[in-house]
């Protein structure tokens, strides 16, 4: 696997590319952090988003038994 900065990646993009269509893993670095990776077709991993309706009840009890009431109680405790 390769790790390269952001920068060198940029200007070796073709070089990259072409490494992973011959199976070779690549990790891009921003100030030493690990950003994105590049990695041949057969190894992505398909992330999908069920849209706004998949978040659904994922806040459950997030604001209490009342959230009508826990709202209002921050509107006022900021004067509104």
């Amino acid at each position: 696997m390769i790790e390269i900065g952001a920068e060198s990646a940029r200007k070796k993009l073709p070089e990259l590319l072409d490494k992973a269509k011959a199976g070779e893993q690549a990790i891009i670095t921003k100030h030493g952090k690990p950003y994105a990776a590049i990695v041949p077709v057969e190894q992505r991993i398909d992330v999908t988003i069920g849209g706004v309706l998949s978040l659904f009840g994922t806040g459950k009890g997030l604001w209490g038994d009342t959230p009508g009431r826990y709202i209002n109680s921050l509107r006022e405790e900021w004067g509104g």
